[in-house]
């Protein structure tokens, strides 16, 4: 019997160190480690770099629509077929038309922000072929022509787009940002998970280890009657419950090094182990510097702003489409034709064009009235929710700091906790050996040592994933004291 305890024993013993160690194939990570690593080559991370670059280019978008732009457009077509034309005595006749016809124009355009119209410079030449018994050909020059389109009191979108865009492009930047404390915070709880799973597996060995120990003595204790056969069938069932909670705890933690190396996007085979770090940054963050950094840096407030803008643009946007509209569009050039091309260019032909577009809702049964009240109404109710989650956000950075500064106090507890329980432990096993501790005050040593252990690395993981979600509000290292950016130009060259 005992060789078969010894034969278990060492079973479990190397199966550990295999799981712990393979030589050069295990990978051993620190939380700071794998942090740098996640940021790295998690697939995260790759996704969070295509959504800035799809913002950059939408910024990039708006921008070029305040720049000038110039374009080139032709249209050549060929035209042999029996056509309705007019003729100079305003009767229609169908008359077979066999032509050519060519143009291209140039032209110039610059939208207008602060109206919201636009101004285009535009050159064009047309050529007409004409087939038949007489072939013959024409030309129509507009060497240079101007046009202004303007609507007199309609929406103007450039100027709600230069106030939307910007913002939207630096919360895309500043989310970004909080996408790789996501990546960390995500890093944190795998790397605390794994270390959870390890030290299940060290605890349930070195349980299995110890109770196999006492059972041989319990067995030697039986033989001489010094405790009852109910007692050396409980340590019994003590022995195997023991063996099946290292075998779990063997199975946890090959599935949590499997998950943890598809989150690192490691391919391949390779052990993983946590090093777990006790000594904690030295911190205590002040609630009102966070508070004012959150509400500086945090992409929640900018988000705010720009849901404030965009209830403003919706009632702008409202009342523009409901009332009075009036539109405004003007040229001036010159134009000449000819049947050749260099006469086309010569005694130019002043040309004029002004069309004003005018829309008056006479009788609508209140739809414009309705609309307007709809709109308003929804800002009123948007401005509500606004407010509410400003104080929900500003509730929520300061909750999460105070729970920050009290768990360094905590740590400090569950050590000593943990160191505690242990050595009452060891106590215990001794005296329960000795005769003189009953199996039920060993189940409780054990109980109370394994459950502080436990404690002590949730109570380092809940440290460690509140200081980063304190840095995802806030976007600052607290121990560096600095703000958390990125270089966006290298991001998108890359």
């Amino acid at each position: 019997m005992i060789n078969k305890h010894i034969v278990c024993i060492v079973f479990s013993l190397i199966t550990a160190l295999n799981l712990h160690s393979q030589g050069d194939k295990t990978l051993r990570l620190t939380i700071e480690d794998a942090i740098n690593l996640a940021r790295k080559q998690s697939p995260s991370v790759e996704s969070a770099k295509h959504s800035f670059r799809s913002a950059y280019w939408s910024n990039r978008y708006f921008k070029a629509n305040y720049l000038p732009s110039l374009s080139f457009s032709s249209s050549p077509n060929f035209n042999h077929q029996i056509n309705p034309i007019t003729m100079p005595d305003g009767t229609t006749q169908f008359i077979q038309q066999n032509q050519f016809a060519v143009n291209g124009n140039l032209s110039l355009n610059q939208n207008i922000a602060l109206t919201g119209g636009s101004i285009s410079l535009n050159t064009g030449l047309n050529r007409i072929d004409l087939f038949g018994t007489v072939n013959s050909h024409s030309y129509m020059t507009t060497p240079i022509s101007l046009t202004f389109r303007q609507s007199l009191n309609g929406y103007n979108s450039l100027r709600w787009d230069k106030k939307t865009y910007p913002l939207s492009y630096e919360i895309a930047k500043k989310n970004y940002v909080i996408a790789l404390e996501y990546v960390s915070s995500n890093a944190i709880s795998w790397f605390f998970s794994l270390a959870s799973a390890q030290t299940n597996l060290d605890v349930a060995l070195t349980n299995f280890q110890s109770v196999d120990t006492l059972y041989v003595a319990a067995q030697g204790r039986y033989k001489i009657g010094r405790i009852t056969e109910s007692e050396m069938l409980q340590m019994e069932v003590q022995r195997l419950n023991a063996e099946t909670s290292l075998m779990n705890a063997r199975v946890y933690l090959e599935d949590y090094i499997q998950s943890f190396r598809t989150f690192l996007g490691i391919k391949d085979t390779v052990q993983i182990e946590v090093i777990i770090d006790k000594t904690i940054p030295d911190l205590r963050i002040d609630p009102d510097k966070a508070l004012n950094l959150a509400l500086e840096n945090s992409p929640t407030v900018i988000s705010m702003q720009l849901r404030e803008i965009e209830i403003e643009r919706s009632v702008a946007s409202t009342k523009a489409n409901t009332g009075f509209q009036m539109n405004l569009q003007a040229q001036l050039g010159f134009s000449k034709a000819s049947a050749e091309l260099h006469s086309a260019y010569k005694d130019l032909i002043s040309q004029q064009y002004v069309q004003v577009g005018i829309s008056v809702p006479i009788l609508d049964w209140g739809r414009s009235k309705g609309q307007l009240k709809m709109a308003e109404s929804s800002r009123q109710l948007s401005e509500i929710q606004l407010e509410q989650d400003r104080i929900s956000f500003e509730q929520t950075i300061l909750r999460l700091v105070r729970q920050f500064n009290l768990l360094a106090n905590q740590i400090s507890v569950a050590e000593k906790t943990d160191y505690t329980a242990n050595k009452r432990n060891d106590v215990t096993q001794r005296l329960y050996v000795l005769g003189r501790a009953t199996i039920l005050e060993l189940n409780n040593a054990i109980t109370e040592k394994d459950n502080a252990k436990r404690s002590y690395i949730s109570t380092l993981a809940n440290f460690w994933s509140s200081y980063y979600e304190i840095r995802r509000y806030t976007l600052f290292d607290f121990e560096k004291n600095i703000l958390i950016t990125e270089d966006y130009e290298l991001l998108l060259n890359n």
